[in-house]
């Protein structure tokens, strides 16, 4: 569960990292974009395992805090937060 975390929150910090040099650098965006796009992705592979641990009781419901964080951060990114050439 923490690896999968990992990678997201990974995912997100590269994601606003990434700024253009200036109006030719399309690649800066689009690796945002990429980054941004993917972290949502691997949050929800994250919230399932989560709730699995849940349903198991193996862990409690505040872990979902851990899945629902980066995927806010990828959507800000994705959306207000956007670079822009």
């Amino acid at each position: 569960m923490r690896e999968s975390a990992t990678s997201t929150g990974y995912l997100v910090v590269l994601a606003h990292t990434v700024e253009p040099d200036g109006p030719w650098d399309g690649q800066a965006v689009t690796d945002s974009g990429f980054a941004a796009g993917f972290g949502p992705a691997v949050s929800v592979v994250t919230a399932l395992l989560t709730l699995w641990f849940v349903k198991a009781e193996w862990a409690r419901r505040c872990w979902f805090a851990l899945a629902a964080a980066p995927a806010a951060a990828a959507v800000l990114r994705l959306t207000l937060l956007a670079p822009t050439l």
